[in-house]
């Protein structure tokens, strides 16, 4: 979904997409949330009802990934990976590991 295709979902799905920015994260800037909301959006059919709670732990899994470098084992990163498919997130950080650090220091 490009960003004009979330418009256009959101403008086509209005109760849908009033509930799920009620999800929204009071710290979550603009960016983040632009791209959380896609993967909620991109998602929540493949979900029921009674799952929505796990699609937004899946979308905080992902978003913590991709902005602040969190990291959590193979097998979910793949999981939220698939999920986000065609998600473009412009300028996102870039993180190293100490591992990655201290081999380019030659430690």
């Amino acid at each position: 979904m490009a960003a004009t295709d979330v418009q256009e979902f959101i403008q086509q799905n209005r109760a849908l997409a009033d509930q799920v920015e009620n999800h929204r994260g009071i710290s979550e800037t603009n960016k983040q949330w632009d791209a959380r909301r896609e993967f909620i959006l991109r998602n929540v059919n493949e979900f029921e009802e009674a799952q929505i709670d796990q699609l937004l732990a899946l979308s905080m899994v992902w978003a913590n990934n991709v902005f602040l470098g969190c990291r959590y084992n193979t097998e979910l990163l793949d999981k939220v990976k698939d999920m986000a498919e065609g998600i473009v997130v412009e300028d996102a950080p870039i993180f190293k590991t100490r591992e990655e650090i201290m081999k380019k220091q030659g430690r």
